[in-house]
């Protein structure tokens, strides 16, 4: 069997998955609908909604309002979900794996009356897939400049949308294969609107490549690993490689043994390790802003390269600013979705603290040598030759240190904060499995009234 065939067959038939894996599943799910429509009226998603959404007509519903196609209705939802960069990171797929899933999912629920638990169960085949496909490229191609939510997000994501319309192994095949041919993104444009639309992209591409899969379009079964195919082009310079046997064992849930990672900061990952470090630093130590000389960060190498904009102009680089982000958090203790505004960059971008932030990057020699991923650090020197030193391995929100029930809450009503009826949403999005249908969640996107 291929690489493809492997994957497909998993997902058609997946092994049973535990409570544990299943709430996990409900809370990425209930934090990627809160980020989407936070984002609905992000200057990206206005005009991917002003390109393809203008006609309002269709069956899929848009979070901008009004309805239009599947295909529509992913790109625009897709768009909206990563415009403020504060949903969840995947690890296993180097993407934005949610972002891309919930929206593609949702783009053909009413088609096929989904119900809440088939909603979930199609999450968790999707993620899984992306895991299965990134195993064989690993973070080389991400280091090597592609973006894995476009990528690796729209093979993925094809699987758990082919498993929610119904098809079998081989049509699962089939939508993998067409999501090779339409994965594509590169981290080049991090830091500019193009970014977020990466994952409108990408789940408009699994959308499409699962609707074309149901009417018997193909590919080759082979194209993961074969001559051409993902692994030779996409795999940057020492991808692992595939493991059908591995992928064919596998019985544990990605969600449970590694899960998502949820963010507490709106704003790239890559700065979430020295966010989270200097705050706790904080917690113990007072730090006067204004006495620091230099804070000298050490991070990955493809952390070091999404984070291009040591003066950011704009709210979009202002997200990939390490400069920007880092002294939000000495300044603020905080980092809030007011603080990326056109005004508020205007204003912070100015802060003396920005140029004292430097940024170094671990050698390609002793990432390749690390047996796990290495911490980032970070080093405050103080005007009185204080110096202060933090390290971070891991962000806050994953499994190692997930976010308690409280901080969950508070993100998703912050992102919800103007929605009559949210508390409904989020009860229902808590039990989510209960739920017959989706239409609980018509106020978020055409102005349905939620249902009592």
């Amino acid at each position: 069997m291929t690489v493809i065939e492997t994957i497909a067959a998993w997902c058609a038939a997946p092994p049973a998955t535990s409570e544990t894996a299943r709430r996990l599943a409900r809370e990425a799910i209930s934090d990627t609908i809160a980020c989407l429509y936070a984002g609905r009226n992000d200057m990206s998603t206005l005009a991917v909604s002003r390109a393809f959404g203008w006609q309002l007509a269709g069956e899929a519903a848009l979070v901008t309002g009004g309805r239009q196609s599947p295909s529509v209705a992913a790109l625009i939802n897709g768009t909206a979900a990563h415009a403020l960069d504060y949903d969840d990171n995947f690890r296993p797929g180097m993407s934005h794996a949610s972002a891309v899933i919930v929206p593609a999912l949702l783009a053909v629920a009413d088609r096929v009356n989904t119900s809440g638990k088939a909603l979930v169960d199609a999450y968790l085949v999707a993620l899984q897939a992306q895991a299965f496909v990134g195993s064989g490229v690993a973070g080389s191609h991400y280091t090597a400049g592609w973006h894995g939510t476009s990528t690796v997000g729209s093979i993925g994501t094809a699987a758990g949308v082919a498993k929610l319309i119904g098809l079998d192994a081989a049509g699962i095949a089939r939508a993998l294969s067409l999501g090779a041919s339409m994965a594509s993104g590169t981290k080049g444009q991090f830091g500019t609107p193009v970014k977020p639309f990466h994952a409108g992209m990408a789940a408009r591409n699994a959308v499409e490549a699962a609707l074309l899969a149901a009417e018997g379009l193909r590919g080759r079964l082979d194209i993961l690993e074969g001559e051409q195919g993902f692994l030779e082009m996409f795999g940057g310079e020492n991808p692992k490689g595939y493991d059908i046997a591995e992928i064919a064992a596998t019985r544990d849930h990605t969600v449970e043994t590694v899960g998502v990672m949820p963010k507490l900061h709106p704003c790239c990952g890559s700065t979430h390790l020295i966010v989270d470090a200097v705050l706790d630093l904080m917690k113990d130590t007072d730090i006067d802003p204004d006495a620091i000389v230099s804070a000298e960060c050490h991070v990955g190498i493809a952390n070091y390269r999404n984070l291009a904009y040591s003066e950011p102009k704009d709210e979009m680089q202002a997200r990939f600013s390490m400069q920007y982000c880092l002294a939000l958090a000495l300044r603020r203790k905080t980092l809030s979705l007011s603080d990326f505004t056109p005004d508020a960059v205007e204003i912070f971008a100015k802060d003396a603290l920005l140029p004292k932030i430097s940024m170094t990057h671990y050698s390609a020699a002793e990432e390749a040598e690390a047996m796990s991923y290495l911490p980032h650090t970070l080093k405050i020197t103080l005007m009185d030759g204080t110096i202060l030193e933090t390290q971070r391995a891991a962000a806050r929100g994953g499994i190692a240190n997930p976010f308690s029930q409280a901080d969950q809450r508070t993100k998703f009503f912050d992102c919800l904060n103007d929605v009559a009826g949210a508390e409904t949403i989020h009860s229902r999005l808590q039990s989510l499995e209960n739920q017959k249908d989706l239409r609980f969640l018509g106020t978020l996107f055409d102005n349905q009234s939620v249902a009592a």
